[in-house]
């Protein structure tokens, strides 16, 4: 008996003795892990470039073994590892009440800020971004009855209501024929302020005064890009594209704010600006129209600074359509603001081409010659030789005429050619960018062959009409958007202000865009483009010290429900973004391929693609699963599981094939 109550005794307590010590070892384990691991600022999920305030010299974090940024600025480089722990789980919706928030173009935060603007300038339509501590760091939620966008080209004459739940327009413009309420839909028409009867009959009417061959107002491809400047609806730039000329439809965010949404919902080129105080953020010689139709803007205001600015925007021999009551009405006051506007733009050195009925029609000279032959002492003067025609960016307009170079006041002309061949051919301009003929050449190869391999990568689900508002977010030379020429798309080129120079030769080429800051928000609506690529864009915005997530709330404020991005960049940059994507609903379909190496490679790349899900506010998701659908494969992560025309066996089969060779 004692022998049996002592065997169980001597098991208890070396029982007890291991507990004992497993016991110890976790607080240590425990303590030891509280010490590291809550010495590390919470900032850092936020944020990803506040990671140099723990991190050593040598690029290694001194709680981590591992590394988590190197950054060399002599070369002008990150290399980013992603860390699970330091990202966050999930991103905050915003409130239904910023449905349509445009962060820089808020005019309530002027009021919130007490900027002073001065509003007989129009500086209150203007850029003023927020200071970082007044972002709103949150995912911009669609309006509760979202539809997926009619697609284009029936998107030019319809969109529906529920997106753009706003018909004041509509009634207040009912006699224009600009656009209806008809049900679930709006229509659009094709008439204007000046163009009742429809902008094609319009557009025809002005080839006729300009008296071009075959009433196209394109003359052959000499007339490519347009600047429509208070362009309503942008009709007058819908019907243009059918003439093979592209518009870029410019309109501030004021009473009317919403004409510029229902442009790029109806797929649309046009854009958010004003004429204001700054230059207008495109390049010398860009246009050769410009274009107003009852825009309401006061021509003479400031000793004709904004007709100064229209001069710089214009090319040589460029015109400038006016329908107006000030072209036309006899009565006193029109009379005399005509008889002054004609004056100023005589001695601009314009002359009037044709005047007909309720429109004017007035033309650039094509060298320095009329300048040269004024009085001493006209105005305006001469802009001096130190102004930079070409700055843009944040740069107030100037009360002066800018000249020709000497090369172009030589040939008279901007040494172009017609449409659709200056599409490829090597601009004039080229030169001044340190760029020669053979480089643009090369490049414009190269981005043929990217484009090429993008859409095979997305041939499963991309369909002939889902893309049509397209942006890049780094153009470069535009050649992203040349390789696009021959789809139905259109393409915003966005110049980052390290590259403004080359926005020169994206206009040189017939295509249209815009300078941009991507360390602030873009000038455009929620949810206006369908297929945003950027190159490289992550990885300079990172170099700048801004932050990438910030970057990423952006494109998806901007980025369509069911609309795809293409991210291109160094691979541990690929690998930091991968962890937002569930966060951002950007798990609807997804590749990761490492691409080819071409000319334009700087160094080792990924490309990722990703598409964002349709999702309503006040829906919750299991935002920490993984996508439903993705698996890993050796390139990386991609959907194969939602490819169209596949049994769901199949697709079983194929994911197994594809873990086995992962």
């Amino acid at each position: 008996m004692k022998q049996r109550i002592e065997q169980p005794l001597r098991h208890s307590c070396s029982t007890l003795f291991l507990i004992k010590y497993v016991l110890l070892g976790l607080i240590l384990f425990f303590g030891v892990f509280c010490f590291f691991f809550g010495s590390i600022p919470y900032s850092l999920t936020l944020d990803p470039h506040n990671y140099h305030s723990v991190v050593a010299e040598d690029g290694v974090d001194p709680f981590f073994s591992d590394t988590v940024i190197k950054h060399d600025d002599s070369a002008g480089t990150f290399d980013l590892l992603h860390l699970d722990s330091l990202l966050p789980q999930s991103i905050p919706i915003c409130d239904m009440k910023y449905s349509e928030l445009i962060p820089c173009l808020d005019r309530h935060l002027i009021y919130q800020l007490r900027l002073k603007v001065n509003l007989t300038l129009m500086e209150h339509y203007e850029r003023h971004c927020p200071p970082q501590e007044r972002c709103y760091n949150c995912l911009i939620p669609p309006p509760n009855a979202y539809k997926i966008p009619v697609r284009w080209p029936a998107s030019r004459d319809e969109v529906w209501k529920a997106n753009i739940p706003h018909t004041h327009l509509a009634q207040e413009k009912s006699d224009q024929h600009c656009m209806v309420v008809n049900g679930e839909k709006i229509n659009f028409p094709g008439g204007g302020t000046h163009f009742h009867d429809g902008a094609d009959k319009y557009i025809i009417a002005l080839a006729r005064m300009l008296k071009i061959p075959g009433d196209k107002l394109s003359n052959g491809g000499n007339i490519r890009t347009v600047l429509d400047v208070g362009c309503g609806v942008a009709s007058f730039g819908a019907y243009l594209l059918s003439h093979d000329i592209m518009a870029m439809s410019l309109a501030p965010n004021d009473v009317h704010e919403n004409q510029i949404q229902f442009a790029l919902e109806r797929g649309i080129p046009s854009t958010l600006g004003v004429l204001g105080t700054r230059r207008l953020s495109y390049p010398s010689r860009s246009f050769e129209m410009a274009h107003c139709s009852r825009c309401r803007i006061d021509w003479l205001d400031r000793d004709g600074i904004l007709l100064l600015e229209l001069d710089r925007l214009l090319r040589p021999g460029g015109y400038f359509v006016y329908s107006s009551p000030e072209a036309y009405a006899q009565d006193p006051e029109n009379r005399k603001i005509w008889n002054s506007m004609y004056s100023l733009l005589r001695r601009m050195c314009w002359r009037v081409v044709s005047k007909k009925d309720q429109t004017v029609i007035w033309v650039k000279p094509l060298s320095n010659s009329c300048y040269l032959k004024r009085e001493p002492g006209t105005t305006p003067p001469l802009c001096s030789s130190d102004d930079n025609p070409d700055k843009m960016w944040n740069v107030s307009m100037k009360t002066c005429i800018t000249p020709y170079s000497a090369k172009v006041h030589k040939g008279k002309s901007s040494g172009l050619l017609p449409w659709p061949q200056r599409l490829t051919a090597p601009p004039p301009r080229l030169e001044d960018i340190g760029i020669s003929a053979e480089e643009y050449q090369s490049d414009t190869v190269t981005w043929r062959l990217r484009v090429s391999e993008y859409w095979n990568l997305m041939k499963p689900v991309v369909q002939k009409n889902t893309l049509r508002n397209v942006m890049d977010m780094n153009s470069d030379l535009g050649g992203y958007a040349a390789a696009l020429h021959d789809r139905d798309v259109w393409v915003m080129n966005v110049a980052p202000i390290r590259s403004a120079s080359k926005l020169r030769i994206i206009y040189d080429r017939g295509l249209i865009g815009t300078v941009h800051d991507w360390c602030e928000a873009f000038s455009t609506y929620p949810r206006t483009y369908d297929l945003l690529h950027a190159w490289m864009v992550f990885s300079e915005v990172l170099e700048r010290g801004c932050s990438a997530e910030d970057l990423l709330i952006e494109m998806d404020r901007i980025l369509r429900p069911e609309g795809f991005v293409i991210i291109r960049d160094h691979p541990s940059v690929i690998n930091y973004l991968h962890k937002y994507l569930i966060a951002l609903h950007w798990d609807g379909w997804g590749l990761e391929v490492e691409p080819r190496v071409d000319t334009l490679s700087l160094s080792e790349e990924r490309v990722l693609i990703a598409r964002k899900k349709l999702w309503r506010y006040g829906v919750t998701s299991d935002m920490g699963l993984p996508p439903k659908g993705w698996v890993e494969q050796s390139g990386g992560i991609h959907n194969e599981a939602q490819s169209m025309g596949r049994s769901e066996n199949e697709n079983m089969r194929r994911v197994e094939e594809i873990e086995k060779e992962a």
